[in-house]
């Protein structure tokens, strides 16, 4: 079991407030959580302490954490909304009861829902805090899935695989990202993880031997040249992410030349483009196999020099150059920032609810960028947008803070109401979540499942009760649609319809064209397409 002061120590405040907050909350849980165990035969409480300590890790603030430990406590102990709300601040029930809401939606390996689901999670964490605090529960829960019964154990590792890695990847934190991969692969194909694993320990085997002399050589010449207060390290490629590229490359491991990578920290912006000189003028570059992701960051804000080089001691070898803030960005992405920008002295001094105004304006800008097509952005978002190319442009807009204080509701509440006027998110029976465009009736929903289950519908239940074939449906709805074989579309069921699809799939079965293609027909007649006669004429 995590130990209290293992959480305290892994905190990035030192104000006695938060650390109060955080010890009451751990010994709450703990009493809230007495005499339950998991799968594993543990005490319960040794989840919400682990996902407590990777919070801290990630730098989160101290009202965070405490969620962390209580985010169990309402739904699977004996506490309730009110205590929580009684003995800590209504932000950390705030959290609590967002991360619970999160857990009612369940991945069930229907991989074309997978980013329906995505958007859902984004669109009903109306704090970025929640999908952090899911994160860090998610990834205890891999690390201890194995006890967990077969047939729960591979629907977890899908919705691990599918949904919560996908979203860790956009919040840009890629140490997590990888971790959730490489800790469900084996649940997920066992064969394919033994293979990719043996082949990656015999690759490195013969490379580890080579880094190790060219990172030797590379820090005595980085001496040589002033560059100071620098680090390195041996970066190996994640499990799932070499099998990946093992399928794209057709299983040939020797295509394959960043499974060891070689990686250089430096404390400013410049030795990063000092370090790679000395780098280009050590060994000799690989033509086209240089990125600079520092002047054109990728689009989850990830920065670092790319570049691949060929050494006479170990090969090709990829090498990445960063800051030290490039690299915990890399690691916890926008946790970082949270930690490092937004929780430094200055915000300290600010009181709760100011806080709690600028972790909302961030929860709008990031989702904002999650999903800009469903977004309409203000010409004075754009701007900020465009001013600052070098910055993530979640985090451009954090920066004229009185602005964003006075406007953060505002901004989530629009954002709310501008994703959801535009989607309806229903589910099934079993708890796929099927995403439709507003005003979508039953028919929609049943092509959306399956083209057979359209054309043979025959009735549909919404939340249990037999509805007609025009009702519209409504966010969080449960549908379910009765086939029969004799039952077919009818050409009534075209005015109730809202998706192209099911009104494409209707027309086919009814035997009917398209009203455009009469007249393309009409056109092909007077200029005949060639046959493979006429071309060989």
């Amino acid at each position: 079991m995590t130990p209290l002061k293992d959480i305290l120590g892994a905190m990035r405040t030192t104000a006695e407030e938060d650390r109060d907050l955080v010890r009451r909350a751990y010994e709450f849980a703990q009493r809230a959580h007495d005499g339950q165990t998991r799968y594993s035969g543990e005490p319960y409480f040794v989840h919400p302490a682990a996902v407590a300590k990777t919070l801290a890790k990630f730098g989160m603030d101290a009202t965070t954490i405490a969620a962390g430990l209580l985010h169990d406590t309402v739904e699977d102990a004996r506490a309730s909304r009110e205590e929580v709300e009684k003995e800590f601040e209504k932000e950390v029930l705030f959290i609590v009861d967002g991360v619970t809401k999160l857990g009612h939606h369940k991945y069930r390996g229907a991989e074309r829902h997978a980013e329906s689901l995505r958007r859902l999670l984004v669109a009903t964490a109306s704090d970025i805090r929640v999908l952090i605090v899911k994160l860090a529960d998610r990834y205890h829960n891999t690390q201890t899935l194995g006890h967990v019964p077969p047939h729960k154990r591979r629907r977890i590792a899908l919705e691990t695989l599918e949904i919560y890695a996908p979203i860790a990847d956009r919040l840009g934190m890629g140490q997590v990202k990888r971790d959730l991969e490489d800790l469900v692969f084996p649940h997920i194909d066992p064969d394919a993880y033994a293979h990719t694993l043996e082949l990656r320990k015999a690759k490195t085997k013969e490379t580890e031997i080579g880094l190790a002399k060219v990172q030797k050589e590379l820090r005595k010449e980085f001496v040589k040249k002033g560059l100071q207060d620098f680090r390195t390290s041996i970066r190996i490629k994640g499990l799932w992410s070499l099998h990946q590229k093992l399928i794209r490359k057709h299983d040939d491991i020797t295509l394959i030349h960043d499974i060891a990578a070689l990686r250089i920290v430096v404390p400013k912006l410049e030795d990063c483009y000092v370090a790679l000189g000395i780098v280009h003028a050590l060994y000799r570059p690989l033509p086209g196999e240089f990125k600079d992701y520092i002047a054109f960051p990728k689009p989850n804000g990830y920065q670092s020099l790319h570049t691949t080089v060929m050494t006479s001691e170990a090969g090709i070898v990829e090498i990445q150059i960063r800051t030290e803030e490039m690299h915990r960005h890399a690691e916890f992405g926008v946790a970082s920032h949270m930690s490092y920008k937004l929780l430094g002295k200055e915000i300290e001094q600010l009181d709760r609810s100011t806080q709690r105004s600028r972790f909302s304006a961030l929860s709008f800008s990031w989702m904002r960028s999650l999903i800009p097509s469903l977004m309409h952005v203000s010409s004075a978002t754009k701007n900020a947008d465009q001013s600052s190319a070098e910055s993530p442009h979640w985090l451009v807009e954090l920066a004229d803070a009185h602005a964003i204080i006075a406007e953060s509701q505002a901004f989530v509440e629009g954002l709310k109401e501008d994703f959801f006027s535009r989607r309806v998110f229903v589910f099934t029976p079993q708890g796929d979540v099927v995403d439709l465009p507003i005003d979508s009736t039953p028919i929609d929903f049943a092509y959306a499942i399956h083209t057979d289950l359209g054309d043979h519908l025959q009735g549909a239940k919404v939340n249990g009760k037999f509805v007609s074939f025009d009702t519209k449906l409504n966010n969080g709805d449960i549908v379910e649609v009765l086939r029969r074989e004799s039952a077919h579309p009818s050409p009534k069921w075209l005015d109730h319809v809202k998706t192209a699809l099911a009104r494409k799939h209707i027309r086919l079965a009814l035997g009917m064209t398209e009203p455009d293609k009469p007249r393309r027909r009409r056109r092909a007649a007077k200029h005949p397409t060639p046959t493979h006669e006429d071309v060989k004429r």
